[in-house]
């Protein structure tokens, strides 16, 4: 675009136009960019997918900035640069969203049926779900959007429901009633990846268990003595000498009578209340672990609506929190309560609606993980993943020793159907989003039996178990990890994958490092036999000003299209690039007025070299930019000097070193330097043509060096270049 630049720099009219002009260049997909070798290399980076109940945030436009830096560098390094865009259905908030929208209706989905509900969420999506993609285009993000692919499209969901049953051909998948984490506001289990925590003031309850044989009583320590009528056994460890002698012993549950043995188990820390817990399996995974290993009793007190059952007796119908309260009085009544004392503890919530978890006994589906953890181990420790900073291997390592079988089923309507048939006429199916609740139950882990139902990604012609029904597909659906882990291949085509697979990088958040970046590890190795991509980068965490989280909802969000609608995109860019030199950036808005200041600076600079740029006739001469005077050698040397610097901090990913240096080069080395002295040496005639050729030289070369991070001043300033023809910036050779 040709610019009139007697005008201050302007992004609300420059932005667009060159944005415009990009998306109509093709330039964005490698496929049409002008490689002449073909040995060149390819360079892949993989997009953290979006929900498409998504809207641009300060992470948002962080990471994706950090994303467009190194496809821009590499594409103008002569790479094949592909970055594969894409948005993920997002099950449960995709859902949870839509349902809100029905709420203002006076409906739900109750009443429109599964069908309608998922015709109502396809059309929702049609509407909404490309929102925050526009938002992402106005920052410049310059992915290949004629690749862009959906979670839930055809070709996406025929490899996630193979990849379902390639793992159920391999004995990995299996269908087993096991305590799970439930969250009764959206009424499905979440695997342990999906939950946040918070801190909850709550009080620590010592109770005393009087032991069966009159001797005296046990006291235990518990933050929730409602779960108490659930009890099958109290813990201690094997290695507290405290209880040696009462191991084997049983006890008497208070309020109930009931006895129930004292065990000793590893895992119970000696250091937590008395060093006896009350086991629960029920209502705690690792009390249900133990009493796998102690082969107790599972007893369910509490309902997949987080109200009492009634196994619970007389606090049958309560919920939760009352009970807790309840049944504490009746213990300090009865004389079992020996002390109680403030508590601060996490609880886990549900990481969409907020709602606490209650752990309970549900018949789920489960990806066994110790041979898929192991190969996600290997291929960090050999350094064909490498992860930085560092420091964030320890949150990879950590989660992948310590693995529990993955709970993959999800209780919702949204999202990709389980390929799994049952027989009719011997399988109950709900088309309710609650299971039935369970009542005294002794569980086991096992598979079901083939007899049961039939894996398969088409509905089988005939039922091959009563031989005589139409057989019903399961009600549930698939994790939504468990489909964006295939993301690296399945976002791909056929023939893509052959030319596009393995990638190279992946920049994401540090919350995501175990349910995405670990389980694209590990699907890529299985499905594909390489590792996905060679380096992860993980990107600090926008905090306010103060320090506080960044959120909508509690009114500390900031929006960054605010920012780019006041000061233009590259400002927006340069202030959370600028900021992010450490993990955590404490936001300051300075920094976007200060990149809107570096933008007119370029602006302003350019304009002087445009008033001085060599003739037409000179330039076809290749210019004469041999430096002459000691200024001439200086900014010669030192714009060598950046741009090594440059290209090694961006392939170290030190993205804000990059642009601080870069920034202090051309504000005070060109501009305050060189710009002042050239004023004299353009007035000499044995120096004019030189400085001319250097000045444009310079510029040349700075405005390369600066793409990446501020794309849009660059292009426009680079297109009124004489010595830039008819080339686009963005690939122009580094």
């Amino acid at each position: 675009m040709k610019t009139d630049f007697s005008k201050p720099y302007d992004p609300k009219l420059v932005e667009p136009e060159i944005y415009q002009q990009w998306l109509d260049s093709g330039y964005f997909n490698p496929d049409n960019l002008k490689i002449k070798s073909l040995k060149i290399k390819n360079y892949i980076v993989y997009m953290p997918l979006p929900n498409v109940t998504g809207t641009l945030h300060m992470g948002h436009a962080l990471n994706n900035t950090l994303q467009d830096i190194i496809v821009r560098y590499h594409r103008m390094r002569g790479y094949r640069t592909l970055w594969l865009p894409g948005t993920d259905h997002a099950g449960i908030a995709t859902q949870y969203k839509v349902e809100k929208e029905l709420r203002k209706k006076d409906t739900s989905r109750f009443e429109l049926g599964r069908e309608k509900f998922v015709e109502h969420v396809w059309r929702w999506k049609e509407e909404y779900g490309g929102i925050i993609l526009d938002q992402l285009k106005k920052l410049g993000v310059s992915a290949d959007w004629s690749r862009l692919r959906f979670t839930m499209d055809e070709a996406y969901a025929k490899d996630v429901l193979a990849a379902f049953v390639h793992y159920y051909d391999k004995g990995w998948i299996y269908r087993g009633l096991r305590t799970v984490n439930w969250c009764p506001r959206c009424g499905t289990s979440l695997s342990e990846l999906e939950l946040e925590h918070r801190e909850d003031q709550g009080t620590l309850w010592y109770l005393k268990y009087p032991l069966a044989d009159g001797s005296g009583s046990i006291v235990v320590a518990t933050t929730r003595p409602e779960t108490m009528l659930g009890d099958t056994a109290v813990a201690v460890n094997p290695k507290d000498k405290r209880y040696a002698k009462l191991v084997g012993k049983t006890v008497k549950l208070p309020l109930t009578g009931r006895e129930i043995p004292i065990v000793e188990d590893l895992k119970i820390d000696p250091s937590f209340g008395t060093g006896a817990v009350k086991v629960t399996p029920a209502h705690d995974i690792l009390d249900f672990e133990i009493g796998q290993r102690h082969n107790l009793e599972t007893i369910q007190v509490i309902d997949d609506r987080g109200k009492m059952n009634e196994n619970a007796g007389e606090y049958a119908g309560l919920k939760t929190e009352e009970a807790r309260a309840a049944v504490a009085a009746k213990l300090q009544d009865g004389g079992f309560l020996e002390n109680k004392e403030p508590y601060a503890h996490n609880v886990a919530v549900c990481y969409r609606c907020g709602h606490v978890i209650e752990p309970i006994p549900s018949t789920q589906w489960f990806l066994k993980m110790e041979t898929l953890a192991k190969n996600a181990v290997k291929a960090a420790k050999s350094g064909k993943v490498k992860i930085r900073p560092e420091n964030f291997e320890k949150t990879y390592f950590d989660w992948l020793l310590n693995i529990r079988d993955w709970t993959i089923s999800r209780q919702l309507w949204w999202g990709h159907q389980l390929p799994v048939w049952f027989c009719k006429n011997q399988t109950e199916i709900s088309n309710s989003q609650f299971p039935i609740s369970n009542k005294n139950l002794k569980l086991k882990i096992k598979n079901s039996s083939a007899e049961d139902f039939v894996v398969s990604v088409k509905k089988p012609a005939a039922c091959p178990i009563c031989k005589n029904c139409d057989m019903v597909q399961s009600v549930d659906v698939l994790d939504t990890w468990f489909s964006s882990a295939l993301w690296p291949f399945a976002g791909l085509s056929a023939s893509d994958r052959k030319k596009y697979y393995p990638g190279n990088a992946v920049i994401t958040a540090r919350d995501i490092i175990n349910p995405w970046i670990t389980r694209m590890i590990f699907s890529g190795i299985e499905f594909m036999g390489k590792v996905p991509f060679s380096d992860v980068f993980i990107n600090g965490t926008i905090l306010t000003k103060d320090g506080r989280r960044m959120s909508k909802s509690l009114g500390t969000g900031v929006d960054p299209l605010k920012y780019i609608e006041q000061y233009g995109a590259d400002a927006t860019r340069f202030a959370v690039v600028w900021q992010a030199t450490g993990q955590d950036i404490h936001w300051d808005e300075a920094a976007v007025a200060a990149g809107r200041k570096f933008c007119n600076k370029i602006w302003n600079a350019a304009r002087f070299v445009l008033q001085n740029e060599p003739s037409s006739a000179a330039l076809a001469k290749g210019g004469n930019a041999k430096p002459q005077t000691t200024a001439d050698k200086e900014i010669l040397g030192k714009l060598a000097k950046i741009k090594k610097e440059t290209e090694k901090s961006i392939e170290q990913f030190e993205f804000a070193k990059a642009l601080q240096n870069l920034y202090d080069f051309f504000w005070h080395d060109f501009c305050d330097v060189y710009l002042e002295e050239s004023k004299k040496q353009l007035a000499n005639k044995d120096t004019e043509e030189t400085t001319k050729a250097i000045l444009t030289a310079t510029i040349g070369e700075s405005l390369i060096l600066l793409h990446p991070f501020m794309p849009f001043v660059t292009e426009a300033i680079h297109q009124n270049l004489k010595s830039a023809g008819d080339e686009f910036l963005m690939i122009t050779a580094w």
